[in-house]
């Protein structure tokens, strides 16, 4: 799997700050010709994802160790469980081993807490979606993490869809003009969201005409009713819950019909998925 540019660029930076100047432990106790097996095991239940990158994090290292990625993203481990199996030389493979880690750590704990959403909602129609809460610069693997637990991307930033929330309606003078003005501007052709928090402002967002309306800090029962106001429309704009909504809150949210909820805490807290790295000096 060839990663993008940005991702290897990542990788580089991780592995500059870590190494910096040398791993001098690694090169000082390790003799140079000493060869090893290292796998890294799941100790904590979870979902991988971020295989690839930690596997380039190895390669880049040192081209000449072999990788193998026993668990793609998107498969779901038990504690024990192999997920990579590293051969070659011992120092290569110490030097890359946090680096390694922090990414595919971090990456399958988004998974992970992705996954908890989505089986949550399972069986409602309600699509799981993640925001823009997260880690600068680890943006575009978190999402992809996200899709790996079985969820979906929102706008990737703020040039790929037009998103009017509280602040943008505020300071244009309403709903009405936000979008008016959106509309005799966009010659991207980007597709239009407006944040609603009341059942006035949901019939105000579909008169002026949009593709997706949120329902921001509702309950689920006004949200009910929104959901019910937006199904009249003709044609009929997405809709998406959003606001503070937990895992234990999502699915009375969920089964009001609404067709994403967005949870920011998919990347902005999922604690990193247990892995550790087991190493094994090959005799010789």
């Amino acid at each position: 799997m060839s990663l993008p540019a940005d991702a290897v660029a990542l990788i580089e930076a991780a592995l500059a700050e870590d190494v910096g100047a040398g791993d001098f432990t690694s090169l000082w106790t390790v003799p140079d010709d000493r060869r090893a097996v290292a796998r890294i095991v799941a100790k904590a239940p979870g979902v991988i994802a971020g295989s690839e990158v930690a596997a380039e994090a190895f390669r880049r290292v040192d081209p000449s160790l072999t990788v193998e990625v026993i668990a793609a993203d998107g498969t779901a481990v038990e504690p024990g469980e192999v997920v990579m199996r590293v051969e070659g030389s011992a120092r290569s493979i110490l030097t890359a081993e946090r680096a390694a880690l922090n990414f595919l750590q971090q990456l399958s704990g988004v998974a992970t807490v992705t996954r908890r959403y989505v089986d949550a909602v399972r069986g409602t129609g309600a699509r799981v979606i993640d925001t823009r809460k997260t880690t600068p610069g680890m943006r575009l693997l978190e999402k992809a993490a996200v899709v790996a637990g079985g969820g979906a991307n929102h706008r990737v930033g703020l040039y790929d869809m037009v998103m009017i929330k509280d602040n943008h309606i505020a300071a244009s003078g309403g709903i009405t003009a936000a979008v008016r003005a959106v509309r005799a501007r966009n010659d991207r052709g980007l597709r239009v969201e407006v944040e609603t928090t009341t059942l006035d402002e949901v019939r105000e967002a579909l008169a002026v005409g949009v593709d997706r309306i949120m329902f921001d800090n509702m309950t689920p029962e006004l949200m009910a009713e929104a959901v019910d106001v937006v199904r009249s429309a003709d044609p009929r704009p997405e809709t998406e819950a959003s606001g503070g909504i937990t895992l234990e809150t999502i699915l009375p949210f969920a089964r009001t019909g609404v067709d994403f909820i967005s949870v920011g805490a998919l990347t902005h807290s999922a604690p990193a998925l247990d892995l550790s790295l087991r190493l094994e000096a090959v005799p010789g």
